[in-house]
């Protein structure tokens, strides 16, 4: 690698704080410019695409050379050994409801491994941090996963797809094979969010299907770096996963499929 990922960190750190300045001052508001994309489940605002715009246009002045695939705008240079992942506004349909989970997620992949993440929850004040080998924080704090290991006294994370109507394997089968032997169920709306509360103790599970990467990357590596694994437990429906620390990885894979 030909970049200090320290520095490129500091970067996306201010970066982030840029944007979700400009998040937080839409927040609620009545001009939101509300679109629908696949179906009417999938939405994106006009703070979407400012998020996306701003990120790509710093990405590309700092790291020109630099490849990017953002949610809203698909891939840019993607023959780059280096890779930006970006979400620019994770938990568009919270956001949207004046809800306040959503987060702006920024990865850094290096020949397709994830060397970078940073995922911020601007109403919250929350900054998740990891590179490659050095832990994941929260606001500079050290963050470990939980130490659960039996299914009873989790608290999981989950989602559903946008095709929910459609399509059966849709994850309602999975929630209720599971439920009963949970303490609990929390639909944060973010996956990135889900991850890095998995990474902080704050949730002791997650699965969800048919997810992208621009939802995980830097989500990703913020858990792997708190000492959670991930695994995969389908092949088809895009991204589907299963995370946690390794012992309710376990119990989870049970119930999940």
């Amino acid at each position: 690698m030909d970049i200090c990922l320290e520095d490129a960190l500091e970067r996306v750190v201010a970066w982030a704080k840029e944007v979700g300045e400009v998040q937080r001052c839409h927040f609620r508001g009545y001009d939101l410019g509300i679109e629908t994309k696949s179906n009417a489940y999938d939405v994106v605002t006009k703070v979407d695409k400012l998020s996306e715009n701003m990120l790509l246009e710093r990405i590309g002045a700092a790291f020109p050379g630099h490849g990017v695939l953002g949610e809203e705008s698909g891939g840019h240079r993607t023959d780059s050994d280096y890779l930006w992942v970006v979400d620019p506004l994770d938990g568009t349909n919270n956001y949207s409801q004046g809800l306040p989970i959503f987060t702006i997620s920024v990865g850094l992949q290096y020949r397709g491994e994830t060397m970078l993440g940073v995922v911020y929850a601007p109403y919250f004040g929350e900054m998740y941090t990891a590179v490659r080998g050095g832990g994941a924080w929260l606001n500079g704090k050290r963050i470990h996963v939980g130490d659960k290991d039996m299914l009873k006294y989790c608290v999981l994370g989950t989602g559903f797809p946008y095709d929910k109507d459609v399509n059966p394997a849709n994850n309602a089968d999975n929630l209720a094979r599971i439920l009963p032997h949970i303490r609990g169920v929390r639909r944060m709306g973010s996956a990135a969010y889900d991850l890095c509360c998995v990474a902080a103790g704050f949730l002791d599970g997650y699965w969800e299907i048919c997810l992208h990467p621009w939802d995980i990357c830097a989500g990703l590596l913020v858990l792997e770096e708190a000492g959670g694994v991930v695994e995969q437990f389908r092949p088809d429906r895009e991204i589907n996963l299963v995370a946690g620390n390794p012992r309710v990885v376990e119990r989870m894979k049970e119930y999940i499929r």
